[in-house]
């Protein structure tokens, strides 16, 4: 069965500091037509910090598009041309104030592939040392040390509800063992 679609057109309809958004038209395998609406982004990266064998260095912000505060591991978006692994590094030390001596890439994933094309690239630091915080201006965070024994039940109680969290911080249990425990 063919399932990929033929782009006909495509029209940027906002172009803004974090995401484009278009309008694509495809013609699908049936010949008929259907409009895409598609969000473009840079990419980004989440890193999941451990201070120590037991504890995850988790962030606490608000954001307004749920309009919730949340528990999250540190995150941001990758600059124009910017490695990403830099990008990473950067970014655990702007957010948490640390550096890491060991940096791993664990996955890479599409957040929403029904509307956008974004990826977001998941990082695990450990053997942290101390470093400046630096955050961006419109940025406030709270750091939240976390046992790595609490996390499974905050997920499952919703106290942790980011889907890069919580997929970052699954796969770490499971690497270091604790997972379903």
């Amino acid at each position: 069965m063919q399932l990929k679609e033929e782009l006909i057109e495509s029209h940027v309809i906002y172009r803004g500091r974090v995401v484009t958004l278009r309008i694509d038209t495809v013609r699908l395998p049936s010949g008929r037509t259907a409009r895409r609406e598609i969000v473009e982004h840079r990419g980004a990266v989440a890193i999941v910090p451990l201070l120590d064998s037991d504890t995850v260095l988790l962030i606490r912000q608000y954001r307004q598009a749920v309009g919730e505060t949340l528990l999250e591991i540190p995150a941001g978006t990758l600059e124009p041309d910017e490695p990403v692994d830099s990008c990473a590094r950067r970014e655990l030390e702007e957010e948490t104030g640390y550096t890491a001596r060991q940096l791993r890439k664990l996955f890479s994933q599409y957040l929403a592939p029904g509307y956008s094309q974004e990826v977001l690239h998941v990082y695990l630091a450990e053997d942290l040392v101390p470093a400046t915080q630096r955050l961006d201006d419109d940025e406030l965070v709270e750091l939240v040390p976390t046992p790595l024994h609490a996390i499974e039940r905050m997920i499952m109680e919703g106290q942790i509800k980011d889907a890069k969290t919580i997929a970052g911080l699954l796969m770490t249990l499971r690497l270091h063992g604790q997972a379903g425990k």
